[in-house]
């Protein structure tokens, strides 16, 4: 990432219609140097990983808050695997029960955010999956 602002591909797959959260996480990471890639509503999982594939994507992030996370993201996932992309880390934002998150973990979900989540973290959290660091932080 010397230099290159990193990629990240912001998405809201399923049918859920609430991309508020998106928007200011989407907003967040341009602020904290990012280019943002916003899909916008109702992405399917090949949407998804098709415009990832196209914007040469760094990191995903979903955000889902129509309780649909499972399947959508094990459908993600494997498109992820069958375009050898399991290397783009997977993070999630929305309504997510604790019970789900070992499996979304198992599944190569690398982060989780759910209500309540500061944007510092969500910031930190994406440089440091994508090896980066902000321009100004670079010793």
């Amino acid at each position: 990432m010397d230099q290159a602002k990193p990629r990240i591909l912001i998405a809201k797959p399923g049918l859920d219609g609430h991309d508020r959260g998106a928007k200011v996480v989407a907003r967040a990471l341009r602020d904290a140097g990012m280019e943002v890639i916003y899909t916008g509503l109702r992405q399917t999982p090949e949407m998804v990983v098709e415009a990832a594939l196209q914007e040469d994507a760094d990191a995903i992030g979903l955000s889902i808050l129509s309780g649909a996370h499972m399947p959508l993201v094990q459908r993600i996932v494997d498109l992820l695997a069958a375009n050898q992309m399991t290397d783009v880390p997977l993070f999630l934002g929305g309504i997510i029960p604790n019970e789900d998150v070992p499996v979304l973990k198992e599944w190569g979900v690398t982060g989780i955010f759910g209500p309540g989540a500061s944007m510092d973290e969500i910031i930190a959290f994406i440089w440091d999956a994508v090896g980066g660091a902000p321009a100004g932080d670079v010793a």
